[in-house]
């Protein structure tokens, strides 16, 4: 076993160390959150300002419209401030966004996708940075936290309508949650390198005498919150490989370590909020066990070196920043495609075609292994209800999960909720496929050529906003068709998401007998893992043996 392999051993070891030291405190913090009965003077104050009465409990209905109409505010906010960015003094102002850009960005960013058709730093001046997408990567997050509670209430709760207030639970994430976090980790990543100012654009010197203009930035207080809340969305065009983004392999190891810490630790905070912290250990043990394979998959096939010059120097090296190495590298690809984060230290398009296909696997899970925050705790715990049906109706028992009986309007709003964003991501690649005009801004052919539209595709409709590249995306078309794409599939789900809890909090609370089928134990860890991979290959194996797998068995 060569050093760089046991190099990357332990950099993934030390984050399963560190994942399982802060799941505790964490999750139990964030029960805290969201189950105190006392508000802050800050947020009183908040309260105030929005004209929301913090004590009202919301139905599953006005809790999806106050999703809902947050958001639409929060694109068209994003969409005017894109839109405006060239009337900012210098160094603050760069070339008006196009329409239909801006709008791609304003969706993308307030999805919490992060998708971008634009070249980072000479796409969008320090304003609009800070102002404008850094904003929304808290918001964001908060919204997908938020709706992951409202499900967990409805599991929790009896005979009630009621799933919390939106306005309450956004606000209590944003302060009490990600703000006091992210401050933390900017701090962190300050001391370590990255770069945080104000100050207009340098030259410099190289070393080869050659002139270099050298950007500055707020970027260590963007960066915090983009792995923290899953985001995604670099400063610089070069995203987590940048050296101002991204300058040690402690910084990398710390993104890496963030991107995990907050959905997993959710899973802890379910168990909480439902009186049984087994629920919450088994839902953690199928993500991790996911993340781990998959992990272990893509690692493997970029140090696998076949092919005549990975051979020679030992790994699939194309694409990977010299700085962290092919293992450091994989487990961040893996990791940011895991988790609906989508920032990129390393380019996933030259990665092996088995490699390429695992980071489009781990998109189509769902992201649930362990997801975004909020979003992949919600996503497993409809696949969980989905299994203890699909379980039931193999041993002839009425299903249920967590005292609740699972019928057939439950099953429904899963059913929904699973096929809405494999519809989303299969029509969109068929579509592109189908136009003569958007095959042409195809720079591959093939199988390559398709993988390429179909990863485009997977990550808008799965809110991830990696990409594979090799398109120009930057059209008309690309931008309208994936900016839809992101837009139903953020709401959709939460649609189906919140409808499912509203029809499980009606019920009562069933008791436990002779035939319930035990949620805790690892044979249902094994049961829920085989339905989410076997949902996933059944979906769209078809389109992985069109693109990645056609390429990787030549």
């Amino acid at each position: 076993m060569s050093a760089t392999t046991v190099a990357g051993l332990a950099f993934a070891v030390s984050i399963v160390v560190a994942v399982s030291v802060s799941f505790r405190p964490l999750g139990d913090y964030m029960a805290r959150i969201f189950t105190s009965p006392s508000h802050t003077r800050v947020e009183k104050a908040v309260y105030r300002t929005v004209g929301v009465d913090p004590e009202a409990d919301q139905t599953w209905a006005t809790y999806l419209r106050s999703v809902l109409a947050f958001s639409a505010v929060s694109i068209l906010a994003l969409y005017g401030l894109l839109r405006l960015q060239h009337h900012f003094g210098h160094p603050y102002a760069v070339p008006q966004m196009p329409p239909a850009q801006s709008f791609n960005t304003a969706v993308s960013f307030t999805t919490n996708t992060n998708w971008q058709s634009y070249s980072g730093e000479s796409g969008l001046g320090y304003t609009a940075q800070f102002l404008g997408l850094a904003v929304q990567n808290f918001l964001s997050a908060a919204v997908g936290i938020a709706v992951a509670i409202a499900l967990v209430r409805g599991f929790a709760r009896s005979r009630t309508d009621r799933l919390g207030n939106f306005w309450v639970d956004l606000t209590r994430c944003t302060l009490r949650l990600l703000l006091p976090l992210s401050f933390l980790v900017a701090v962190i990543f300050v001391a370590s390198g990255e770069i945080q100012n104000l100050h207009a654009y340098r030259s410099a010197t190289g070393l080869a005498g050659g002139a270099q203009t050298l950007p500055g930035g707020p970027v260590a207080s963007q960066e915090a919150i983009k792995q923290l809340g899953t985001n995604g969305g670099g400063f610089f065009n070069a995203n987590s490989a940048h050296p101002f983004e991204n300058p040690t392999t402690y910084t990398n190891w710390l993104s890496t370590f963030l991107e995990i810490v907050i959905p997993f630790a959710l899973c802890r905070t379910f168990g909480k909020m439902v009186n049984d912290k087994r629920q919450g250990l088994a839902i953690a043990a199928v993500m991790g066990l996911l993340l781990v394979t998959t992990t272990g998959l893509l690692a493997g096939a970029q140090l696998a070196h076949h092919g005549t010059v990975p051979t020679a120097v030992g790994a699939a090296t194309e694409g990977v920043e010299t700085r962290f190495g092919v293992p450091d590298s994989a487990i961040f690809a893996s990791t940011t495609t895991a988790t609906s984060t989508g920032a990129v230290n390393s380019f996933h398009d030259s990665y092996t075609s088995l490699g390429g296909a695992v980071t489009l696997f781990n998109m189509m899970l769902g992201e649930v292994a362990p997801g975004g925050t909020g979003s992949g705790l919600y996503g497993m715990l409809v696949l969980a209800v989905l299994s203890v049906f699909i379980a039931g109706l193999m041993v002839g028992r009425t299903p249920e999960y967590l005292g609740k009986k699972v019928g057939r309007r439950e099953v429904t709003f899963a059913s929904l909720y699973i096929l809405s964003t494999p519809a989303i991501v299969l029509t969109g690649t068929a579509l592109a496929m189908s136009f003569a005009k958007e095959r042409a801004s195809m720079l591959n052919s093939g199988a390559h050529g398709f993988s390429e539209v179909l990863y485009a595709f997977t990550s808008a409709g799965n809110n991830n906003g990696s990409a594979f590249a090799g398109i120009s995306v930057n059209t008309t078309w690309y931008n309208t068709a994936l900016g839809l794409a992101m837009l139903f599939g953020r709401f959709l789900p939460m649609l189906f998401v919140l409808g499912l809890a509203g029809s499980l909090a009606r019920q009562h609370h069933v008791p436990v007998s002779d035939g319930t089928l035990p949620t805790h134990r690892l044979q249902f860890v094994g049961f829920l893992t085989g339905v989410t991979v076997i949902v996933v290959a059944l979906t769209y194996f078809p389109a992985l043996a069109l693109g990645p797998l056609a390429e990787g068995l030549r």
